[in-house]
């Protein structure tokens, strides 16, 4: 009988009984399932409330950042991360920054933008007129629809209309400004979004089609600032050589791509590790990126008149601390509790704060021993476990590897074949 991944109701079966499917479509040893099965400090119906067609769960390594001063408040921050050497570098960069007084960070309010599409409309400057005339009526409704928010001090706030040409024709695009307060703010804004659709749709005599967030989260900005001394840094060479490999991400978007990766290798992090939606902050970043007209770097350094080096971050951080899997995942409320942070505002901002120690430690490994030495170690370390090594021989092998230079899977296992035929020898 052929496979087939057409299965009907496989929603309603149990999660054991969707992994029993899997193990016969895939071919999946007992070992297998049992590691797909783990779902670690998660009940099976905990996980599976979380997603759809859940199986099992998926770890992925968490570390602490250690060093981080900011604002003049000290931090552990939970980085969750496969990737080696990033945890080491956001540290190192910190311990750096605390010489001359750690991180400086603020934040704008957060405030979420929700975007209304208007097709058909016969007038679209008459409309825009329109709408703005109505304003008041078009918040209060929004606000209307969640009034916990608005006590909060949340809610609607403000409303923008912009006209856009496109291959479909004049479209009127309406962005509903709202205040999340502690929120990441999808639900509430997709629901004021739909709740006023209507009504535009009246005012204007249009079609409305979208009524969704926007990722690209412009009016909910972090930023983050720190002095790193040329000294520590490794002197003027080494602060000439990051402001170099500044400046060649600025100027090349193929360079700049890279550039921007490192800094979200470190934002991306946290934001996974307290539950957050690394997706929107990934899309909202790279999109912010690119929102004057050309793809920038986040980050911008220059030196100072001490000749040290300044540098400095602005993001959009779409995060909170209420709702989605930061409220329901145990290791994700842990990991808050370990930030110690009290808002989402707070929570940007360390965010905004790992993002710039990522970078600057990227931008001093490429402009000193290069990024691929301080990668070394670790990925030997893996290739040594992926080929079958064990205690000591872990250390003996990635030993080898790194003097060689020759980081390979098989390089690891003939180091390995050597070393065992040694130990046999020896016996």
């Amino acid at each position: 009988m052929s496979k087939t991944s057409k299965i009907s109701g496989f929603y309603k079966l149990s999660v054991d009984d969707r992994l029993k499917i899997v193990k016969e479509f895939a071919g999946l040893s007992e070992e297998e399932v049992s590691a797909i099965r783990n779902t670690g400090c998660m009940r099976v119906d905990q996980v599976d409330r979380m997603i759809e067609n859940v199986i099992g769960t998926m770890e992925v390594p968490l570390g602490i950042a250690v060093n981080f001063l900011i604002n003049g408040k000290d931090y552990l921050i939970p980085m969750a991360i496969e990737e080696p050497s990033v945890v080491a570098a956001a540290s190192n960069a910190a311990k750096m920054a605390r010489i001359k007084g750690g991180f400086k960070t603020e934040s704008t309010e957060p405030i979420m933008i929700g975007q209304i599409q208007l097709t058909d409309v016969y007038d679209p400057d008459k409309a825009r007129g329109l709408i703005l005339l109505k304003k008041n009526e078009i918040l209060e409704l929004a606000n209307s629809q969640d009034p916990l928010l608005v006590k909060l001090g949340g809610g609607a706030k403000d409303l923008e209309v912009r006209i856009l040409d496109t291959k479909e024709g004049s479209m009127l695009i309406v962005h509903l400004l709202v205040d999340c307060r502690d929120a990441m703010g999808a639900n509430a804004v997709n629901t004021m979004a739909e709740a006023v659709a209507p009504l535009l749709e009246d005012i204007t005599g249009g079609k409305v089609f979208l009524r969704i967030i926007s990722n690209l989260a412009v009016y909910r900005l972090a930023r983050a600032e720190a002095i790193f001394s040329k000294e520590a840094l490794g002197g003027e060479e080494v602060v000439d050589g990051i402001l170099k490999a500044y400046a060649f991400a600025e100027a090349d978007p193929f360079r700049c791509a890279t550039h921007n990766k490192g800094i979200m290798n470190g934002i991306t992090a946290v934001t996974l590790a307290t539950g957050n939606d690394t997706r929107a902050i990934e899309a909202g970043a790279h999109a912010y990126a690119a929102y004057h007209g050309r793809y920038k770097p986040l980050t911008s350094y220059w030196k100072n008149e001490e000749g040290d080096l300044v540098g400095r971050i602005e993001v959009p951080v779409a995060v909170g601390l209420v709702g989605g899997a930061t409220a329901v995942h145990p290791v994700a409320k842990a990991n808050v509790k370990i930030l110690g942070i009290k808002t989402a505002r707070e929570l940007g901002e360390v965010m905004a704060a790992v993002g710039l120690a990522q970078n600057l430690a990227a931008l001093r490994a490429l402009a000193t021993e290069g990024i691929q030495r301080g990668h070394m170690e670790l990925h030997a370390r893996n290739i040594a476990v992926m080929a079958g090594a064990e205690g000591e021989l872990i250390d003996k092998v990635v030993e080898r590897l790194v003097k060689e230079k020759r980081v390979r899977m098989d390089r690891a296992k003939e180091i390995l074949d050597e070393l065992r035929r040694e130990s046999k020898t020896s016996l």
